[in-house]
């Protein structure tokens, strides 16, 4: 990671009382809220937004759990990727969609819905604009809240992957790289060998 990380006794009391509210919901003070606790302000603001998009958005599980899968892969973020890519699939994620996007070809699903979803998630993320008969489907099946939802949490994992990328948060060593274009913090070259760093 190219910040230190806060030992307990560097930290002041506003971030202690972060770093015990972050440690309570979501187990440990791990990942990017070891970059964030060096702006506890920030922390604070994206913690919450977090928690948001992850556990109390209109969006079912599955869905939220797309949501980041598909911002991780747009900002080649890895270590969300490689900690998330299991909970999507135990959600109901069909593991064909997952290596599909993993592989940043189309995804396809059975449910109307959940392609209703994925299509209006990709034109946003990729296209930068959804059209008029994209956003049409979604809100057919979202409504107004879930659609304002859905940006909300694509916004919040865009920010995560942008500072895992940024602060080089530790990838995990034992998980294979889930992209076949990203090794480390950077991109492959074709034909370049992803054992070298």
């Amino acid at each position: 990671m190219r910040l230190p990380v806060l030992t307990e006794e560097e930290l002041d009391q506003r971030q202690q009382e972060l770093a015990a509210r972050i440690a309570g919901r979501r187990g440990a003070v791990r990942g990017p809220f070891r970059v964030w606790l060096h702006s506890p302000e920030m922390c604070e603001r994206a913690e919450s937004l977090g928690a948001f998009a992850r556990f109390d958005c209109s969006l079912p599980k599955h869905l939220r759990e797309l949501t980041l899968l598909m911002a991780a892969r747009n900002w080649d973020a890895q270590y969300s990727w490689n900690a998330h890519v299991h909970q999507a699939i135990e959600a109901g994620i069909p593991e064909s969609a997952v290596k599909a996007i993993a592989a940043r070809r189309e995804a396809v699903f059975d449910d109307a819905a959940d392609q209703a979803f994925y299509q209006f998630c990709r034109e946003i993320l990729e296209e930068h604009f959804v059209t008029d008969e994209t956003f049409a489907a979604a809100q057919q099946h979202f409504g107004n809240k879930g659609l304002v939802d859905t940006i909300g949490a694509l916004g919040n994992f865009t920010m995560l992957g942008m500072c895992l990328n940024t602060f080089q948060v530790d990838l995990q060593a034992d998980k294979e790289p889930p992209f076949p274009d990203i090794s480390g913090y950077g991109r492959v070259v074709p034909g370049a060998d992803r054992s070298q760093p």
